[in-house]
């Protein structure tokens, strides 16, 4: 007798993952989620996942919007506090 309801493992053809623990790139996955970036659309995607998120790594680290000054971090001469 078959199930009737069936847990997905496996991902669809033409999902493309990078594995972190292989450093290889998986169609499907094959690795656990926490393991992988992806998916992609496609193989080419995947096979430069690791620079994409450099890229986006730097872009964050110069984004202006993620780095507000929170108290105690003001530079010399900076007024942490507005005038009321």
């Amino acid at each position: 007798m078959m199930a009737l309801f069936k847990k997905r493992t496996v991902g669809k053809p033409g999902e493309w993952y990078y594995c972190l623990k292989h450093q290889k790139v998986e169609e499907g996955p094959e690795c656990p989620a926490k393991d992988r970036f992806g998916p992609y659309a496609s193989r080419q995607e995947a096979e430069h996942a690791m620079q994409t998120a450099q890229e986006r790594n730097l872009e964050w680290e110069t984004d202006p919007r993620w780095h507000d000054a929170s108290k105690g971090e003001a530079g010399a001469g900076e007024d942490t506090n507005p005038p009321a």
